[in-house]
């Protein structure tokens, strides 16, 4: 062949044919990627922070945070970058993790200042851990974990949850939890069987307990607040309830809180000469519903009843006790004298807008109930055991940081809940956990946490809390828990009226729950 054949071969035939082949297949690539931009463009993209995403139709972020993201709740900022300022400071392989499980996407507002205080005293209990003058160790990391407003997305929270465990972040507990909803007790459920230890807060239904007919349902869960039965025993101990003067008001469907402190109260009633008086809530109970008008009826039928009957127990949620006081202060019978008595949900009642002024200043109606926790319990009582005034002062000096660089900001504080005290002692009590599962202060084995719970009593074990002492039975049960008895101001305050306890006095300095 000749070199003019052969430069006709490579210019008109190959170098042709190549080019056009090199152009066919950029043209695939590029119809291929414009295909995929296309798809991920149109694709939702479901992330609202690291490790929250938003479920696919529902409006609000689920999820485990450790970022400075507020789950879009302003009130939260400043707690929560304090948190993330405190968790930046730890040197990697020195912490360990604990989850504060609440509703932080909660759209009422008395659940948000619910939440709220929890997470400023969790975040204060971790900061005193941290910061402790005998460098005790592991440190603690502090994470937010939210399973939705009412509880509806705990699987996805749980399932993360466990993840962390097995992972690196060293997830050694959960605390916190909230309030006692059927939801909240299938991820406390979930989570114990996992393995990974529960500390409850602010829960207090007896069937989201252990140590019920003899079971533990729940394996390596603690609770820091008495139970629904113990908080009814404590006022019982307190009001000197007569059966025969007595009345129930109940929530006929019920939820684990409302559920177990009717049954509390109905072994307070037995042998009451009235017929106990249901109502039926909204399915969210934070809602006002029509349940006004069923108090009105019930108000009517109270004061048909003979004048002796002036005891009304109350076993129901905050916004359905707020509507019941509003319809007593409008009774038709304005002379009788009636006292209202209820549970730690009355902790919501101060300072609600929504109460009426008159009913508050009504002098023959009178609201108590039991709180979790006050501020001037341990100040104003003269108990000796169950708890002190030097371990209220010890959360008081860190409050008294709080407003400021390095402890805080935290955003306003309010005591009177008792919320941010119950939820500091419960943090104590995980850290109490983790440091006594590895006292040479390495990292803890999970399974070695929850086993420490029976351990947490007598003078040197027990945990000094704030709302009184800590001291836990074999089923992770607080022991005679101080249970303050709190007034219902004119004013709409939290009156602090006296400590009563469930075993109608304070434990012994030992504090040895009996067999």
């Amino acid at each position: 062949m000749t070199a003019r054949w052969w430069r006709w071969l490579r210019e008109d035939v190959w170098e042709i044919r190549f080019r056009r082949y090199v152009a066919l297949a950029l043209a695939a690539v590029l119809a291929g990627l414009g295909i995929w931009g296309g798809m991920t463009a149109t694709k939702e993209n479901r992330s609202c922070a690291p490790g929250v995403v938003q479920p696919e139709g529902s409006g609000e972020c689920v999820g485990v945070s450790w970022s400075t993201y507020a789950f879009g709740r302003p009130r939260f900022a400043d707690t929560v970058r304090a948190i993330h300022r405190e968790n930046a400071r730890l040197k990697p392989g020195s912490y360990v993790t604990v989850a504060l499980l609440e509703p932080f996407t909660a759209t009422d507002a008395d659940n948000l200042a619910d939440v709220l205080h929890e997470l400023q005293g969790a975040y204060l209990a971790q900061y005193q851990a941290n910061h402790d003058t005998t460098g005790l160790k592991p440190k603690i990391r502090l994470v937010l974990a939210n399973p939705g407003s009412t509880g509806t997305y705990w699987q996805y929270t749980v399932d993360r949850l466990e993840r962390m465990a097995k992972g690196p972040d060293r997830l050694r507990a959960v605390t916190g939890v909230g309030q006692s909803t059927d939801n909240n007790k299938k991820a406390v459920a979930e989570l114990t069987a996992r393995g990974i230890p529960v500390i409850g807060s602010s829960i207090t239904a007896d069937d989201l307990a252990n140590g019920q007919h003899g079971k533990d349902p729940f394996p390596g869960l603690a609770r820091v607040s008495p139970t629904n039965t113990d908080e009814a025993r404590a006022l019982a101990s307190f009001a000197k309830v007569s059966a025969v003067n007595a009345f129930l008001v109940y929530d006929r469907t019920g939820d684990p809180y409302t559920r177990t402190l009717q049954g509390s109260f109905e072994k307070m009633l037995k042998g009451s000469r009235y017929e106990a008086q249901p109502f039926t809530p909204p399915a969210d109970r934070s809602k006002e519903g029509s349940t006004s008008n069923v108090f009105a009826q019930i108000t009517n039928i109270l004061c048909n009843t003979p004048p002796g009957t002036d005891t009304i127990l109350f076993a129901g949620r905050h916004t359905q006790l707020r509507q019941f006081i509003n319809t007593l202060g409008q009774r038709g019978c304005h002379d009788r004298r009636f006292t209202v008595l209820t549970g730690d949900e009355g902790s919501y009642l101060a300072g609600d807008r929504d109460l009426d002024p008159a009913a508050l200043k009504d002098p023959l109606l009178t609201v108590r109930y039991t709180a979790l926790a006050h501020p001037d319990a341990w100040l104003k009582d003269s108990a000796r055991t169950g708890g002190g005034a030097a371990d209220a002062r010890t959360l008081r000096a860190l409050l008294a940081g709080a407003a400021k660089e390095p402890v805080g900001p935290v955003g306003p504080i309010a005591l009177d809940d008792g919320q941010l005290i119950i939820a500091y002692d419960a943090m104590r009590l995980a850290v109490r956990g983790i440091r006594g599962a590895s006292p040479t202060g390495r990292i803890p084995a999970l399974a070695d946490v929850g086993l420490q719970w029976p351990q947490v009593k007598g003078r040197e074990l027990r945990v000094n809390g704030a709302s009184g002492w800590i001291c836990l039975d074999a089923h992770g049960n607080p022991y005679d828990k101080a249970v303050p008895i709190v007034q219902l101001t004119p004013e709409s305050r939290a009156r602090f009226v006296k400590i009563a306890w469930p075993e109608g006095k304070p434990p012994a300095k030992e504090c040895l729950p009996p067999s």
